[in-house]
């Protein structure tokens, strides 16, 4: 019998994105954490586990002996939601392919993977099950066939789900994996799982495929993030379910004294003094409308113990009512449209703190996601969509993203049946209505979630562009900010917004000292212009903002808080 104290394993992280779950940098999905835990449950030494992301090996090709030399090769991934991304890409098939070509030993592929792969990680396409030439394939659960792999000596396992005992264990044990990875610590978010399984059979999706909702108890939850903190990640998302209000009960029915002990326990465990996100993913807008006091008492709790900017996701879809009957859709739009209401008035407040001052975003606000290719769709639906949208705006309520993407059909799903075929049927009409939200809505809505002013703490500094910088802070849909001029990259600063793009912001560095900021800063200032911010840097430097000329001490006002040295 093979001893699993003489394995080698590495694990590749090609990135996940699924309904209730996300992994791509800077985020970290549960996947290769537990993965790791079960991995040493099996009794493979935590020093001969290896974790590498897709991108690493794209920008390291020694990181390849690490793949070619394992006893055991395990690739993690699948997209079955894919979207744009700025912190990674996740791996095209091909790409997952030739890791299995110059893996040596024994490999196993599994995730979201396990329900189907296309020619690319692209909406409108249908996708198939595909063993990628890896020699076992999880269509259970990834942590639980390695486990099982690795102590029946890389013989073979039965496919299975985990438990909760099971996975208490792997997530806290699991959770050095964090430390090899590229953006460990400053620019790493850790995706936590607090549940799986949804008791709703939308036709396009695969959460259903989990089963019935099941629920990791607080303290298993909390005890990870605690495990976490010990390896340096502050950062946390509890992505990992379908309704983040349903936690703790039936599946449909808000639990709010589960909410206060989970988010209570969650809040205590991450120190005040480190740099802190606690964001969530998935709301379920039905359960908002169906028992209003109990999810405004739920949003409460959350918004008392997160952090400013988080987004709960509402699964619209479609606000066609043919598209919602023939899909089983569960929200209606005038449902939709209440449960954006109560979150607005529950969470949509924007908290105050003696360093930032009062500009903040809100705490919580709605996302509203929005599918095209769905049964039953038509040349009206896009009208339904811009009216809801338009509906929401005019009520002076506050949504902080639309995503709008086209579908992917799997098996398993009722969409099966028929496919992308609506999807590229209408693929035209789809650009264009896109552009149209963009420009009609999502602009406009910015402007009014992240007015000019508004202070960002801790932009994360990711790349550069067209004479700028651009990053963005950690968190749930975080805004993608573009700072002027060529800065040092991986760096961190707070940022003042002073425009808006259709889902982007500008902004300057705030507090910006008029003695030492750079001719395009204070051009970037809403008011000041380019001959002004000249006769800033003449007549430089000044004791104190009164010795600027007024009207331009008047606009540099609330980008200076801080008192000028």
């Amino acid at each position: 019998m093979l001893d699993p104290a003489t394995l080698d394993v590495t694990i590749v992280d090609g990135y996940v994105d699924e309904p209730a779950h996300f992994g791509v940098p800077p985020y970290i999905s549960t996947y290769p954490r537990y993965t790791a835990g079960a991995l040493i449950d099996a009794g493979v030494p935590k020093e001969q586990i290896t974790y590498l992301t897709i991108d690493a090996l794209r920008d390291d090709q020694s990181h390849w002996a690490a793949v070619e030399s394992a006893d055991l090769f395990v690739y993690i991934g699948g997209m079955t939601v894919p979207g744009s991304y700025v912190g990674g890409t996740p791996a095209e098939p091909e790409e997952v392919r030739r890791l299995a070509w110059a893996a040596n030993g024994t490999t196993l592929v599994g995730g979201p993977v396990r329900f189907g792969v296309g020619e690319e990680n692209a909406g409108a396409t249908e996708t198939e099950r595909d063993d990628l030439d890896y020699d076992f394939v999880a269509k259970g659960d990834i942590e639980a066939a390695a486990h099982d792999l690795v102590a029946s000596g890389l013989e073979g396992f039965g496919n299975r789900m985990r438990d909760t005992e099971e996975v208490t264990r792997w997530a806290r044990n699991g959770a050095f994996v964090v430390e090899q990875h590229p953006n460990h610590p400053e620019y790493l978010i850790a995706e936590l799982e607090t549940g799986r399984g949804c008791p709703y059979r939308c036709s396009f999706c695969t959460e259903p495929l989990y089963g019935t909702p099941t629920f990791r108890p607080p303290e298993t939850v909390i005890s990870e993030v605690e495990a976490l903190v010990e390896c340096g990640v502050t950062n946390v998302r509890l992505g990992r379910q379908a309704d983040i209000l349903a936690y703790g009960g039936d599946g449909e029915r808000p639990n709010p004294d589960a909410l206060e002990t989970l988010y209570g326990g969650i809040d205590a465990a991450i120190p005040d003094d480190s740099p802190r996100t606690i964001h969530l993913d998935n709301m379920n807008p039905i359960t908002i409308v169906e028992w209003p006091e109990l999810a405004r008492e739920g949003i409460r709790i959350i918004a008392t113990h997160n952090t400013p900017g988080d987004t709960a996701a509402f699964g619209l879809e479609s606000a066609d009512p043919r598209v919602q009957e023939q899909n089983n859709l569960n929200v209606s739009a005038q449902e939709c449209f209440e449960a954006v209401r109560i979150v607005n008035e529950a969470a949509g407040w924007r908290p105050e703190d003696d360093t930032h001052g009062p500009s903040r975003l809100p705490k919580l606000l709605p996302g509203i996601n929005l599918l095209h290719g769905l049964k039953g769709e038509r040349a009206e639906t896009y009208d339904h969509n811009l009216e809801f949208l338009q509906r929401v705006y005019d009520a002076g309520l506050m949504v902080r993203r639309v995503n709008i993407r086209q579908v992917m059909s799997f098996d398993g799903t009722e969409m099966s049946d028929t496919g992308a075929s609506i999807a590229r049927e209408h693929k035209q009409q789809f650009k264009s209505y896109k552009r149209e939200v963009r420009e009609t809505i999502d602009n406009p809505m910015l402007q009014r979630v992240a007015p000019v002013g508004t202070v960002l703490p801790d932009l994360h500094l990711e790349y550069h562009k067209d004479g700028k910088t651009f990053g963005r802070q950690l968190g749930t849909y975080p805004l993608l900010v573009a700072v002027p001029g060529k800065r040092e990259l991986g760096k961190t600063i707070d940022v003042a917004v002073t425009g808006h793009g259709y889902r982007s912001v500008s902004g300057v560095e705030f507090p910006l000292d008029p003695n030492s900021a750079s001719l395009d800063e204070l051009t970037a200032v809403p008011g000041v212009g380019q001959r002004r911010a000249g006769d800033i840097v003449v007549n430089r430097p000044y004791a104190s903002l009164g010795e600027l000329p007024h009207e331009t001490g008047g606009d540099l006002d609330p980008f200076t808080i801080a008192p000028m040295e």
